[in-house]
C-alpha cells in the first residue's frame, strides 16, 4: 500500500511541471485572441470603409489593407489552434501520469509522444505568432 501511495505521490511531483507548461500556454492564447479580436475590428472598419469609398486608388489600398488582415487572421488561428492543441496534449501527458501509477501500467512512451507532440504544437504557436507579428507591421 505504501508503495503505491509513494507512486501517486511521484505522478503528483511529476505533474506540476505540465500544468506550469498549461499556464504558459493559456497566456500565449490570451495574448493571440486579443490581437485576433483587434484585427477583426480592423476588418470590419476597412470593410465599413470599403462600402462607402467610391475612389479607385483608395479602394485598391483598403482592399490590400483588408486582404492582409484576412491573412493576420488565419495566421492568427492557426496559432491559437495549435496552441490549444499543445494544451489538450499535456492534459493527456498528466491523465497517462496518473493512469500509469494508479493502474501501475507502462505508459512511459505514450506519454513521451504526447509530450514531443505537445512541443511540437507549442513551436508551431510561437511560429505563427512570430508571422503575425511580422505582417502586422507591414
Amino acid at each position: 500500500m505504501e508503495a503505491h501511495v509513494a507512486e501517486i505521490a511521484h505522478a503528483i511531483q511529476m505533474a506540476v511541471a505540465p500544468v506550469f507548461l498549461l499556464t504558459a500556454i493559456a497566456t500565449l492564447i490570451n495574448v493571440l485572441n486579443t490581437r485576433l479580436s483587434r484585427s477583426i475590428d480592423r476588418r470590419r472598419q476597412l470593410d465599413h470603409l470599403l462600402r462607402e469609398t467610391h475612389d479607385a486608388l483608395t479602394l485598391q489600398e483598403l482592399q490590400a489593407e483588408r486582404d492582409l488582415h484576412v491573412h493576420r487572421l488565419r495566421v492568427i488561428y492557426l496559432g491559437i489552434l495549435s496552441a490549444v492543441l499543445s494544451a489538450l496534449m499535456i492534459c493527456l501527458v498528466v491523465i497517462g501520469a496518473f493512469l500509469a501509477a494508479l493502474l501501475s501500467i507502462e505508459l512511459s512512451r505514450m506519454i513521451a509522444v504526447l509530450f514531443i507532440l505537445a512541443m511540437l504544437c507549442v513551436v508551431t504557436s510561437l511560429g505563427m505568432f512570430l508571422r503575425e507579428v511580422f505582417l502586422m507591421l507591414k
